[in-house]
Parts: C-alpha cells; structure tokens; sequence
C-alpha cells in the first residue's frame, strides 16, 4: 500500500506549505487557547489528513509507512497539538481495524475514519495498566450476544472527540492472552469522560480518563471476531505508532535546530554574533548529527516495516522500532535543551518556540512505551536472535 510517487510528492509540498503558511503562525493561539482552532480542522478533513494511512478502497489516500514518516517529519515541525487532532485517526485509533479487523469492520468504520466524520481513539492505558499492559483489568463479560464492560482507562488521547475507541479489555484469564480489542461506540450507555487533563504541555490536545459502568458492546465488535487477540492486535498497532512518533521527533528537533541556528546567527554580545563563539556551533554540530542519525534510523525501519505484510508481528523489525523511537525521542530532548540553552534567558520564556517545543518534547518519551520499556524490547530480542 502506497501513493505513487508523482502524487506522494504533490502531498508532500502540499503539507509543507500548510504547516508553514497555516499552522506555524498559529502556534500561539494555540498556546493561549488551549485549542485547534475549529477553521483548521476542517481544512484538515478537506485536505484528506485524517486518511492518510486508511487504503484508497475505504476512501482515504493510503500511504506506506516510508511515505507516512515524511508526511509526520513534517508535522512534527510545528505544534504537535495540530497531529494530534488526526493522529489517532491515521494511527494506533484505526490501525487495529486495519490491520486485524473483519471486511465488515472494515466497510463499517475505515471509510467514516478516512473522512474525518468518525474520531477514533485508542484506549489501552488504566490507572494501574500502563507499562505493564497485560495487567489490564478493564473486564468484558460476555452476556448473549454482548459483552458487558467495567473498567476506567487513563490518558486517552482525543477521547473528548471520539465518536468510537479501540478499547482493550479481559475476555479471559490473566496475561496477554485474556485480553481482547472491542471497537466501542462513544455514546453507548454508560460510557462517560473524566475531567480533561491538565498537562505539563502540548496545550491543543485533548486527554482524558474513559470511564465504563456495565456498557454492552455487541459481540460482533470485537475485532477480528476472535477473542483473546486483542494484546497481539495492540503491540502491533502500537509498533507503527511508535516508528511514527519517533518520525515527529525528528521533525521537531529541525525545527529547534532552525530557531536555534537563527538566533545564534542574530543575536549579539561582545560585539558579535553568538554563533561565532565555538561553544555554540559546538551545540548547532551535536544537535545536527544527532538529528541526522535519529531521522536515518527513521527511515531505514520504514522501509523494512514496509516490507512486511501488515498483519505480520516480526520481532526483528519491532525491535528496530523500538530503536527508533529509543534514538529519536532522547536525541529530541538533548536537542530541545541545547536549543534553551543557545536562547539563553529568552529560552525560558515563552515568546520564543523552544520554550513550548522544550515542553512539548518531554511526553515523546514516555508515551507509547517509555524509553526503559524500549530497552526492554530491544534487549530481550538481541538475547533471543543470539539463543
């Protein structure tokens, strides 16, 4: 699945201009507002962004992941707030259904999703369910023809707009093998929102807890059909997210690295450019090879994630995507500090963009699998290639 080139290429000046033209200048009200302005959303739809990973059969644009990461470098040059408002629907909210569900999931859902008239969230995290996923204690019982679930699940991206969840929840006994993914209506009964979260940054997205008091779900909506897939269906998911947040990382440190290079170039003292002292090209030169490997890496797993069939877990390329986001989210916070640090006092205050990427910054490497799971993965797959 990707766009031929000619077309890829037209998408991609298309995007860079939007985020240049269009969202850059709409950084601060965003800051101010706590808001995607309602305009841009709907230029957004218009534009095709909430299909772009959905197949041209379902309606949406069907980008490979070689193309998505170049589409999500560009995105992460600016707020990430204005992904986020699509990124779920193009990401772990929708993949599922892709990757795993029945042609009539399918049918059902993907062409609503590619359009934007449907918001899908993922919700896999609870309050004592994070890292440890398996742990999840959100229950289904199967009750008829419906499942009847109970549980909370906490950090739900976009669940204030969601008009539907990929939602994990226990059909069996404990472990991974219990747990089953359902596709959740938002307005089933007894589905209700916790108070939006108030976050150290990325002001713009939308958070919540997901709050289930015997809610029937049809049996039918458990994707694939098949209970006790849903851990399986969820890592998978999540290996594509994870290649793609370490895609936005990227972008995001050459944008700190541009606003840094400017005003070392700009700004004086001692009668000369900052960027003339040694000290400072020193953090220009670590944060541009820094950036150059991590975005190699990127793109180098792309490939080999493309070059496996969709529904296919394969722990080679898992662990390289757990490389890459590793590389990428922790060379975006050396590069986010040395961009503050190159501002000086004007790092620290917000009139200046490496203020809030600097903030923004610090949830990439938690999000999605922290850092020390990456390690984890990466570790236990080196140790099983060797046995």
């Amino acid at each position: 699945m990707a766009l031929d080139t000619e077309s890829f290429d037209l998408l991609l000046t298309t995007i860079q201009r939007f985020v240049r033209e269009r969202l850059v200048p709409s950084e601060n009200h965003l800051e101010e507002h706590d808001e995607v302005p309602p305009d841009i959303i709907e230029d957004m739809k218009a534009m095709g962004f909430f299909g772009l990973t959905v197949p041209e059969d379902f309606g949406g644009i069907g980008l490979s992941v070689s193309q998505e990461v170049l589409v999500n470098f560009e995105l992460g040059r600016t707020a990430t707030a204005f992904r986020s408002v699509f990124g779920t629907n193009i990401g772990i909210g929708s993949q599922g259904i892709l990757m795993d569900g029945t042609p009539d999931q399918q049918a059902e859902f993907l062409p609503r999703v590619a359009s934007g008239e449907l918001i899908m969230s993922f919700a896999l995290t609870e309050p004592d369910a994070g890292t440890d996923a398996a742990s999840l204690k959100t229950s289904a019982r199967l009750d008829g023809d419906h499942y009847v679930l109970n549980g909370s699940k906490r950090f739900i991206t976009n669940a204030p707009r969601a008009g539907a969840f990929t939602l994990m929840a226990r059909t069996g006994g404990p472990g991974a093998a219990g747990v089953s993914a359902f596709i959740v209506p938002a307005k089933l009964p007894g589905l209700t929102l916790g108070k939006p979260d108030r976050k150290m940054g990325q002001r713009g997205t939308q958070t919540c807890d997901v709050i289930l008091e015997n809610v029937r779900v049809p049996a039918v909506n458990i994707i694939g059909g098949v209970p006790g897939q849903g851990f399986k269906t969820a890592m998978k998911v999540l290996d594509r997210g994870r290649l793609n947040i370490a895609a936005v990382s990227c972008g995001m440190a050459s944008r700190i690295l541009d606003e840094s290079t400017a005003y070392a170039r700009d700004r004086k003292q001692f009668g000369k450019a900052i960027g003339e002292f040694q000290l400072i090209q020193a953090m220009l030169a670590d944060s541009q090879a820094e950036l150059l490997a991590g975005w190699s890496l990127v793109k180098d797993v792309a490939l080999r994630f493309d070059g496996k069939p969709a529904h296919v877990s394969d722990p080679d390329v898992s662990m390289r995507v757990s490389c890459a986001k590793l590389f990428a989210t922790e060379m975006l916070g050396r590069v986010a500090d040395r961009g503050v640090q190159i501002h000086g006092g004007a790092g620290y205050i917000n009139e200046y963009p490496v203020e809030r990427f600097y903030r923004d910054a610090r949830l990439l490497r938690l999000y999605e699998g922290t850092t020390q799971v990456q390690q984890l993965i990466i570790g236990r797959e080196l140790l099983r290639q060797a046995a």
